[in-house]
């Protein structure tokens, strides 16, 4: 039975993830460490990608090393409703000198992984596979709305 993930906003809005095992299985493996306990972030809206919203993974969820996750299921062109993995190293992104462990969740079509370096491949590890709609909605909201707390945990049967 494949793992799945819920991804909750403050206000109840939730959403259900399906994690992608087969395309990615050590993103998988890593990600499903990182929640062991159920992490709670600030999220805001991305200002290059389009509908996608990010958040840095909290740094007691760093439990293993950004560096050893491979390329698995990059794409540059997520589709609705895509998790995904990326992570910056000091320095990499103009010089900036802290690193950034990202989560990303795009909610709409039209989304893209162009930065301010270009396209920046990034391992999609789950898809959301119930709730989408209404994540979506509230997932747009934070353009006007600004930032807003998610919680991110496993979903145990």
């Amino acid at each position: 039975m494949a793992k799945k993930i819920y991804i909750e906003y403050e206000n109840g809005t939730r959403a259900i993830a399906t994690l992608l095992e087969d395309l990615a299985p050590e993103t998988c493996k890593v990600m499903w460490g990182a929640l062991e306990e159920p992490r709670t972030m600030q999220t805001m809206h991305a200002m290059y990608a389009g509908p996608e919203v990010m958040m840095g993974l909290p740094e007691e969820a760093q439990n293993f090393d950004p560096a050893t996750v491979p390329f698995e299921n990059q794409q540059v062109v997520p589709a609705p409703g895509d998790l995904q993995w990326y992570w910056q190293q000091p320095m990499q992104m103009g010089g900036l000198p802290f690193e950034w462990w990202e989560i990303g969740i795009f909610y709409d079509r039209g989304a893209r992984t162009l930065g301010p370096l270009g396209w920046t491949p990034v391992n999609i590890w789950a898809t959301i596979t119930e709730g989408l709609e209404a994540f979506a909605k509230e997932s747009a909201a934070i353009r006007v709305d600004g930032a807003k707390m998610i919680t991110i945990g496993r979903l145990e049967d």
